[in-house]
């Protein structure tokens, strides 16, 4: 129904968005402007001034599901992304407020590819889509999960995605194919898995959300560790390539910062 926008030094908090009639279930920052947005049950998009996020500065409407996912183009500074529950994605116009492109791909989680913006990874059941973001045409599948994904997330180059589901991670690189090659597989021991992001300093260092603990997995060694971490599940996780912080927000209604 709300999310808390902190300050990121004295971890004091900002102000409350409060517009959401419904859960929120993705809150993502424009890379190249103070902009937030946020997705919800409600099947509304709302994107906000981080500078002065008192209201909403847009309201998407359009969805005729729970709006699951959503993310800013990394250079297109007024295009952003949303996809729902019944795997409709939607292209919106941050400046004149409308919808530019409607079709189907997505349906857990969605994110453009970093720097270049060349691609769009949706999770859909148990396979990625890497869809090309000027023609919306499926460029690869990535198939290997057996369980429906939960989260996806590039690294800091573009080159490289990472998608997880409760009982594996797979680390795909995009090769000329349309098959798209796992390099590296991490089975889940017992704890089942939710979110991941690359470490922002470490690279060959994959973070990993589970219940209650966080796995860090060092892919180029294929070593792990456990950290115990929240009382809940960790349902997200985000990093900051400035401070080089990894966040974590759980069921347990925590948000920790970790270096």
């Amino acid at each position: 129904m709300q999310a808390v926008l902190w300050h990121a030094d004295s971890l004091k908090p900002k102000t409350t968005l409060e517009e959401h009639s419904s859960l929120i279930t993705d809150v993502r920052f424009s890379p190249s402007m103070p902009r937030l947005a946020t997705s919800s049950f409600d099947k509304t998009v709302r994107v906000w001034d981080a500078d002065n996020p008192g209201y909403s500065l847009r309201t998407f409407m359009g969805h005729s599901a729970s709006v699951m996912s959503l993310d800013f183009h990394p250079n297109e500074s007024d295009l952003i992304c949303s996809c729902d529950g019944d795997g409709e994605i939607r292209y919106w116009s941050i400046k004149n407020g409308s919808c530019q492109r409607v079709f189907k791909g997505g349906t857990a989680q969605m994110r453009f590819q970093p720097r270049l913006g060349r691609y769009l990874a949706a999770a859909a059941e148990n396979v990625v889509s890497i869809l090309d973001v000027e023609t919306q045409a499926c460029r690869h599948s990535l198939q290997g999960h057996t369980k429906p994904i939960h989260s996806v997330c590039w690294d800091p180059s573009g080159e490289f995605l990472a998608s997880v589901s409760e009982d594996s991670v797979r680390v795909w690189t995009l090769g000329s194919g349309s098959e798209g090659e796992c390099i590296h597989e991490l089975s889940c021991n017992g704890n089942k898995f939710h979110s991941c992001v690359f470490h922002p300093t470490y690279t060959s260092l994959l973070v990993i959300g589970c219940y209650q603990s966080l796995e860090l997995w060092n892919m180029s060694e294929n070593k792990t560790m456990t950290l115990s971490a929240h009382e809940g599940l960790i349902a997200a996780l985000a990093v900051s390539t400035a401070t080089g912080l990894v966040a974590s927000a759980s069921h347990d209604k925590f948000v920790k910062l970790w270096k």
